[in-house]
């Protein structure tokens, strides 16, 4: 079942493509969760008065800074930092930091909007933020990577604080950054403040599983709905998008519950094994030389390294897309279904178009939306603020039991209010809804703030 914006939400829309020209992942973004809220506005008449919506789509503040920094040939380079601080109505600004070359203000504000609705289905007290840098790491070593996030550290931090804003790690910004960009942090305001930034190493205040937590998050959330459909991972066969963290731990935790993942991927094309992916083999190549995913044929002469084509032409019961933005498109939905592809679990953040959105929905795969399905990591997250503060630390097995639960909370969660508003097991519109009750009801709450 699809959804369509209701008349009464057309204006705001407008309104936001108005305010914000260019913007285009960020309008997606918008209506998404615009074309899910027309029950809610029937049902609560408040959060009309209250002008909820409008305020919900305006950042409570949105920084852009320069980052100058020098290069190991002495060359001075110039990049430019953001910080969308988008909402606190339930705790803290929380989320990533992203550095990438395809980083401008619109992609920001898109992630950041988003994160709004996924901390609030965590069910922690955190609220939405997220930033980054249009500085690519790849192929810097690591002195100017650590040039890099002191200069941008040096901006952003009176910014920050463990009540005020609480950045982690996102694409291309990883345990290395983080301790760089910590680092300078502690430096500059003489304060070991350990709840200031999450994802941290675990000799210097890191949590178990934060480095496991979205694949891992992503997997859990999955399984469930396979549950609803009477099925299994075991013995799917499966197809992950991506090689970095996120990608490597979803494919670890499938193949712990008896999947089989096929395929994985980075920007330059994608590995096939129909053996199986060799996890350890995908984990030396990525996490400790930082190669390509074409040198894993090297080393699995049977395996097939393929560039032109979509990673989703592959035929799989289970796909994960874990890489970064729209990159399924509805062709590829289409691809998925007539392969017999069941259920789909967003690993990145929006890597579904609407197109495709549209076409799994309408054809009854199961579908997770990125704000509920990849939660876990800003959930870990917000675990690791908790022990920081506690000055405690915690075992995996506890922090992975706690992670299994909260994803299973935000599953129940989801299709319970899918359920409730009339669109059974669109767990795009329970995820919008939910997420946007909980903080339109603070926002009345602390009035016209």
């Amino acid at each position: 079942m699809t959804t369509k914006m209701d008349e009464k939400l057309e204006p705001i829309f407008q309104e936001v493509l108005s305010r914000n020209p260019g913007e285009v992942e960020f309008h997606q973004a918008v209506r998404e969760v615009l074309e899910s809220l027309g029950p809610v506005i029937v049902k609560y008449p408040e959060f009309g008065q209250h002008k909820i919506i409008e305020r919900i789509c305006e950042p409570e503040r949105q920084i852009i800074f320069r980052v100058p920094w020098q290069d190991d040939k002495g060359n001075v380079q110039i990049n430019r930092g953001f910080r969308v601080e988008f909402n606190s109505a339930l705790g803290p600004y929380k989320g990533g930091l992203r550095f990438h070359e395809s980083v401008y203000l619109g992609i920001i504000k898109f992630l950041g909007f988003e994160q709004i609705f996924k901390n609030a289905l965590t069910g922690l007290p955190i609220g939405g933020g997220k930033g980054g840098s249009d500085f690519d790491p790849k192929g810097k070593s690591d002195n100017e990577i650590m040039r890099f996030c002191q200069s941008f550290m040096t901006e952003l931090y009176r910014h920050l604080g463990e009540y005020t804003d609480v950045p982690a790690g996102d694409i291309g910004v990883g345990s290395r950054e983080i301790g760089y960009l910590f680092g300078q942090y502690k430096r500059i305001t003489n304060r070991y403040e350990s709840g200031v930034i999450t994802g941290k190493g675990l000799n210097y205040g890191g949590s178990m599983v934060r480095t496991e937590a979205t694949g891992y998050g992503a997997v859990f959330f999955v399984d469930e709905m396979l549950k609803v459909r009477n099925e299994s991972f075991a013995e799917k066969i499966c197809v992950v998008s991506g090689s970095g963290n996120v990608a490597i731990y979803t494919i670890e935790m499938i193949n712990e519950l008896g999947g089989k993942v096929v395929a994985c991927s980075d920007s330059s094309g994608y590995v096939y094994d129909e053996k199986g992916i060799d996890l350890e083999l995908v984990k030396q190549l990525k996490e400790v030389e930082r190669r390509r995913i074409s040198d894993y044929t090297q080393y699995r002469n049977h395996a097939r390294f393929i560039t032109g084509k979509s990673i989703w032409d592959i035929p799989c019961q289970v796909a994960m897309p874990s890489a970064t933005q729209n990159e399924l498109t509805g062709k590829d939905a289409q691809n998925l279904i007539k392969n017999g592809c069941i259920a789909v679990g967003e690993g990145a953040n929006m890597p579904t178009t609407p197109e495709g959105v549209k076409k799994f929905l309408e054809a009854g795969v199961s579908f997770g939306p990125g704000k509920a399905t990849n939660a876990g990591g800003v959930a870990t997250s917000a675990l690791e603020m908790q022990q920081n503060a506690s000055r405690d630390s915690w075992t995996f097995a506890y922090t992975r039991e706690r992670l299994q639960d909260i994803m299973k909370n935000i599953h129940e969660v989801t299709y319970e209010t899918a359920e409730e508003f009339g669109s059974p097991r669109n767990y795009v519109v329970g995820a919008n809804i939910a997420g946007f009750i909980k903080v339109a009801n603070a926002m009345v709450a602390m009035g016209l703030i």
